[in-house]
């Protein structure tokens, strides 16, 4: 092979996904790639080769059913095939049947090493239908693990739903896979560089993972940003009767909110840090500004705050501003603190529990937040497939990460259906690739740190992920 290993495009969506139409687009278009494709279809008759547009590209079919252990052979061979070819091919696209759980044809490029010398996955490529998947997701483990091991997934057919229908299955798409690029289409129309050699398995760069997928879970549910004068004002929590109208909305915020997430039917507990429904946890800040750095510096210090000690106010005892946790006894859900501000400005005012609606009360008014936003806390999801992921700096102990990755898969490997990383190993001055499908696992030094931050940034997806214990887990590795 002439110059790396070639790029390899797993297709895969749930049946009548729109597979086919991307296929025929990639073949027809003007792109100048020489490409092969090979298809996986599921039945014993072949027709997806006669759905699809002859080309110069070269087309091979295996028709065992879905790609598994009997038909792994079968790609080993085509694979092989290929690498003899004496001009060399720019990438291969395989398309899974509508059944298949792509994890079999992923782990093909980790088991055996002549594939992982002559090629690499390049990305996962899931095709979704916009009009039906919500119905396969409800019913469907197959539909559910297409987009959990997915690198890009292509929201397709948006033409039939409407916008806010979109925006809520996005979100819902996002509970499974936080860290995929998602890009909506109608048929399949989107450039080709989404789709085709995106280095998305791999994480070639480290900002493939968008930062805000990686902000931890918080231990708090809610903060608002309010401007408050000098002097004692009133912090009010519940008294909806006595409010007028005021109860239970801020400004465009209804706090008794839905989060964006999915909670278990039974045994879900809403008050997540302490578990009482009389008490609510708050920190209250003084912030410069609502600008994103200044309010990502109120964040790191309320997360650090809400893992001290905490101080216990009964009703009536006064709140104070400043970096102390502050756990409120409520009566019934209702309590009124005096809160007591020194300096004029603005105010962040972080709340542990959502359900519970929080006023500040200035001279008998109810002043609204400026600026406020919901964070994703930290629930049981039951048995549903989510992502975990976060983003660390230090070095790490070659070792120790190894044992500790060995040991994971050997346990969990059955719940993990994706891992993936850029780390920082201590002693090399180049980025560790971290990637795997279930229990197989490839870790590759690449490029050089260069001018970039040395940081580990690691995404899990799979089902029973405990975030606290992977986090831990991955801090005991550091150096």
């Amino acid at each position: 092979m002439s110059s790396g290993p070639i790029p390899v495009t797993v297709l895969t969506g749930f049946l009548g996904a729109g597979k086919t139409t991307l296929l025929n687009r990639i073949l027809t278009e003007q792109h100048g790639r020489k490409l092969a494709v090979i298809e996986n279809e599921f039945g014993e008759v072949g027709v997806d080769n006669q759905l699809v547009i002859q080309s110069d590209e070269e087309l091979f079919e295996m028709n065992n059913g879905c790609i598994c252990c009997t038909v792994r052979g079968d790609l080993i061979r085509i694979l092989g095939r290929l690498m003899k070819r004496k001009d060399r091919l720019d990438g291969i696209l395989i398309e899974t049947t509508g059944l298949a759980n792509p994890a079999p044809v992923a782990q093909t490029f980790f088991t055996d090493d002549e594939m992982k010398t002559n090629f690499r996955l390049d990305a996962i490529v899931t095709v979704v239908d916009a009009k039906h998947i919500l119905q396969h997701l409800d019913s469907d483990d197959e539909s559910v693990k297409q987009i959990a091991f997915a690198d890009v997934i292509l929201l397709n057919k948006t033409d039939l739903v409407s916008p806010a229908d979109l925006d809520g299955l996005e979100a819902r798409i996002r509970r499974i896979n936080a860290v995929a690029k998602i890009h909506r289409s109608a048929n399949c129309d989107v450039p080709l560089d989404r789709v085709l050699n995106v280095g998305g398995f791999n994480l070639g760069r480290a900002t493939e993972l968008d930062p805000q997928f990686l902000e931890p879970e918080y231990p708090f549910e809610w903060a608002g940003a309010y401007p408050l004068p000098a002097g004692t004002h009133e912090l009010v929590i519940g008294h909806e009767d006595e409010m007028h109208g005021h109860a239970h909305s801020h400004e465009g915020h209804d706090h008794g909110h839905d989060h964006d997430h999915d909670h278990g039917e039974e045994g879900h507990d809403h008050h997540h840090h302490h578990g009482n429904p009389n008490e609510l946890d708050v920190v209250i800040l003084p912030v410069k500004s609502t600008e994103d750095p200044a309010i990502a510096a109120a964040l790191d210090t309320a997360v650090r705050v809400f893992a001290d000690w905490e101080t216990r106010l009964k009703d009536g005892d006064p709140v104070l501003p400043g970096a102390t946790l502050q756990r409120l006894l409520l009566n019934d859900g209702n309590g009124k603190y005096p809160l007591q501000v020194k300096e004029a400005g603005k105010y962040l005012v972080f709340e542990s529990c959502g359900h519970d609606p929080l006023h500040v009360q200035v001279a008998g008014d109810t002043v609204k937040p400026v600026w406020q936003r919901d964070f994703h806390a930290a629930h049981t999801h039951n048995d549903a497939v989510t992502s975990v992921g976060f983003s660390l700096p230090g070095d790490l102990d070659g070792k120790r990460l190894n044992d500790w990755i060995s040991e994971l898969l050997r346990v969990k490997g059955g719940d993990i259906y994706r891992m993936k990383g850029v780390l920082s190993v201590k002693g090399t001055n180049k980025r560790l690739v971290f990637q795997g499908v279930h229990m197989l696992f490839d870790a590759k030094f690449d490029r050089e740190w260069g001018a970039d931050a040395r940081t580990n940034t690691l995404v899990f997806i799979g089902r029973k992920l405990d975030r606290a214990a992977l986090t831990a887990a991955f801090k005991a590795c550091l150096s």
